[in-house]
């Protein structure tokens, strides 16, 4: 199978005044496509650090990580902004919807901000709009929704630009259980319906069993 995220050797190190606090320790991980991955381990384990790196949201302090075969520490800033527009859709735990545009614009928000034409991506929208299930919600704010609905117009945002891999970072966590079954039932259905390659971050063992393999972290190492 085809790897599309390669990490090797990763090391993440913060310096806290005099004290280096060792995060991340000699990470290897090959996450392939189509894969559904579920990065699992107790708070401060490190395992969302792991994502925002993968997502090019932050830095490591070394080691190698390449995205479709394409090494970040090689890209300027312009390069790697363009790579996570173009290739990486994210879902984040509190949702991060600007409250006074409805949810049509919410979704269209990268595409405005990627400067282009929001009346070339009209079928696409009705598209995500079906996949998610909202619709009838098109026109309302996020104040109007349900924290499950503010969610699902986070993974269509995610979405919008066909990116071929998803990362979510505890994308249940702050619904309860029967809307997170909703929402971790959506991200499989994407996951096999449209083949992205989804990395979850979770500390729930039944959110982390939607995906097909699980990698746990704990203090900072790969088990």
């Amino acid at each position: 199978m085809k790897p599309v995220i390669e990490v090797k050797n990763l090391f993440k190190t913060y310096n806290l005044g005099s004290t280096c606090v060792d995060v991340l320790k000699d990470i290897n991980i090959t996450i392939n496509k189509g894969e559904f991955i579920s990065i699992m381990g107790p708070s401060g384990s490190g395992k969302s650090t792991l994502l925002y790196i993968i997502g090019g949201l932050d830095k490591p302090t070394s080691g190698s990580i390449k995205i479709n075969g394409n090494e970040l520490s090689s890209m300027n800033d312009v390069e790697e902004s363009e790579m996570r527009r173009r290739d990486i859709g994210f879902v984040f735990q509190f949702y991060n919807l600007i409250p006074n545009l409805n949810v049509e614009e919410n979704i269209l928000l990268p595409i405005l901000l990627d400067r282009k034409k929001m009346k070339d991506y009209k079928e696409k929208l009705e598209d995500i709009l079906g996949i998610v299930s909202l619709w009838e919600r098109r026109h309302h704010t996020p104040r109007e929704l349900s924290g499950g609905q503010q969610q699902r117009v986070a993974i269509a945002r995610a979405l919008i630009n066909d990116p071929e891999i998803i990362l979510a970072d505890e994308p249940i966590g702050n619904l309860d259980s029967k809307t997170g079954i909703e929402v971790m039932e959506l991200l499989r259905k994407i996951n096999l319906e449209r083949q992205r390659t989804i990395v979850q971050v979770t500390h729930s063992r039944e959110a982390a069993d939607y995906g097909n393999r699980i990698i746990n972290v704990k203090d900072g190492r790969v088990s």
